[in-house]
């Protein structure tokens, strides 16, 4: 079975609720909606306090090539525009909107039909994506109309669908294969005409055998699609990893994934893209997994963008009792939320709520020099290396050993013996490097 070469760890899926069907959150009564939930350069609110929206409702606007808009996910009245804090507990700009009713925008096709038919060419296609606020689901948030648009000099072959999900404990992209199969195979349709290629892998992870045999039976009708089981291995779902898995192609060290022909889009983007295409549907809404080691019931919700996450935690029962931390995401990538009033967005893959006592950090001892952590960093780097030189700030060290390649996996502090905080310094080293880089280039 395919796989990666180069490191990996394998912590344990803890994949609680498989079996469990995807249940609809109710609507709150306010939502909180980041004015940039995206990579690139920040949007702009172009409505007011006071006015009204309807489901669909354009928010924000920017011309930058590298951005996205964001809409409306409730109707009612906008209550007020003001910098909170996100997730990470950094002042952001949110639109706050009174909920009244479920008025959606008449352009917006919500039948339950699914429609097979691509009418849109290429181009139309990538505006329609645009315009809808599509971003990458896997939880980079990238633009997805940038990646349907390479540069020149470089020619797709490959359209590569992220179906791994390889965080422990989530499983809404397994719920959405198995729920939405034909809809996802619709919307890569739709990538590979934007894209003009007729190629398109699907990559799952063998712990998913009813999303594999159900995806292949679905992929079997449509033309140029197919699906690849993998060997379970983290960080697969990784870009430049998943590449390695399905094409057998290396993404050199500083360039992307359509350097080598492949475009890598999430399962859930790909859904995403189809309700976009068919049924003129913006970004409102996605599958959010909830759960934890205590949690009584862990669920999978569909739930629009700017619920509180208080919302999702009473929704599963409450927070246990034991519980040391929430996170956003899964346990390797994820961010430790700084409270459950954050609102959920378009990158919030998943919920986590782990008890006291897998929440605290273990006592750190000194570097044995054991190099499990290079044998683990799927990007073949010298983490150990990394982490001491970004510690003692030598900066320029750090950039030499290849910082600006680490894709913040997680993997070589998953190894450590003696708990040392590897990831936390490379974050540092790398943000600092890419500082560094940016100014130099700048000149």
């Amino acid at each position: 079975m395919k796989t990666f070469n180069i490191g990996g760890v394998h912590p344990h899926d803890q994949k609680l609720n498989t079996e469990a069907p995807a249940k609809v959150l109710p609507l709150p009564k306010q939502v909180c909606v980041m004015v940039s939930q995206h990579l690139g350069a920040p949007s702009q609110p172009i409505v007011a306090k006071g006015d009204k929206v309807k489901v669909g409702t354009v928010l924000t606007q920017n011309d930058a090539f590298l951005s996205a808009v964001v809409h409306s996910p409730v109707s009612g009245t906008v209550n007020k525009i003001a910098d909170i804090p996100d997730a990470s507990n950094y002042p952001k700009p949110a639109i706050f909107i009174d909920v009244e009713g479920d008025e959606w925008e008449e352009s917006i096709d919500r039948s339950p039909e699914i429609k097979r038919e691509i009418t849109l060419d290429g181009p139309a296609i990538i505006q329609r994506v645009k315009d809808m606020g599509i971003v990458g689901m896997g939880g980079a948030c990238f633009p997805t109309h940038v990646k349907l648009m390479p540069p020149k000099d470089a020619k797709a072959e490959f359209l590569l669908l992220n179906g791994v999900e390889c965080e422990p404990y989530l499983t809404c992209d397994n719920r959405l294969m198995l729920d939405h199969a034909e809809e996802i195979m619709i919307g890569a349709t739709a990538l590979m005409k934007a894209l003009n290629v007729s190629q398109t892998i699907i990559g799952i992870e063998a712990n998913k055998p009813a999303a594999i045999k159900h995806m292949t039976e679905v992929a079997a009708g449509f033309t140029g699609i197919k699906v690849q089981p993998l060997k379970m291995k983290y960080p697969q779902g990784a870009e430049k990893q998943l590449i390695k898995a399905l094409t057998g192609r290396a993404v050199p060290s500083g360039k992307l994934p359509i350097n080598v022909g492949c475009v890598v889009d999430n399962v859930a983007t790909c859904y995403a893209v189809y309700q976009a295409v068919q049924k003129n549907m913006p970004l409102v809404q996605r599958m959010v997994t909830v759960t934890g080691p205590d949690v009584p019931e862990p669920t999978n919700f569909w739930a629009r963008f700017g619920t509180p996450v208080s919302e999702f935690i009473a929704a599963v029962g409450g927070l246990p009792e034991n519980t040391g931390k929430v996170i956003s995401g899964g346990p390797m990538m994820g961010k430790a939320l700084y409270s459950d009033e954050a609102s959920s967005v378009k990158g919030m893959s998943g919920i986590l709520i782990l008890p006291e006592k897998q929440a605290h950090r273990r006592q750190v001892y000194p570097c044995i020099r054991c190099g499990k952590c290079v044998e683990a960093c799927p990007m073949g780097l010298e983490p150990y290396l990394l982490a001491s030189s970004s510690d003692a700030k030598d900066f320029a060290q750090t950039e030499k050993a290849r910082v600006m390649d680490c894709i913040e996996c997680g993997c070589c502090q998953f190894t450590c013996p003696s708990n040392r905080p590897l990831l936390d310094c490379l974050k540092i080293g790398k943000a600092t490097v890419g500082k560094i880089i940016r100014a130099r280039n700048a000149k």
